[in-house]
């Protein structure tokens, strides 16, 4: 099953990264449905919530951190 199957195209940004407050209201209201959706999806298959979300927090920042490790050439 290809994992990105469900997710739909998300928006790009209309606020300038600079313009952080903005710019990062805007990204939550754009990734809440979807982590919405995850999280609704995880608890109906058996998961606890608090579990998704400390898994999620986890993984996100793993990501970033790969992503930051890569980056730097490292």
């Amino acid at each position: 099953m290809d994992a990105k199957a469900g997710f739909r195209p998300l928006p790009a940004p209309t606020h300038e990264a600079k313009e952080f407050m903005a710019y990062e209201s805007e990204c939550r209201s754009v990734l809440m449905p979807l982590l919405t959706e995850l999280l609704e999806r995880a608890v109906a298959a058996g998961w606890n919530p608090r579990t998704v979300a400390s898994t999620l927090m986890f993984l996100s920042a793993q990501q970033v951190s790969a992503a930051s490790e890569a980056s730097a050439g490292g």
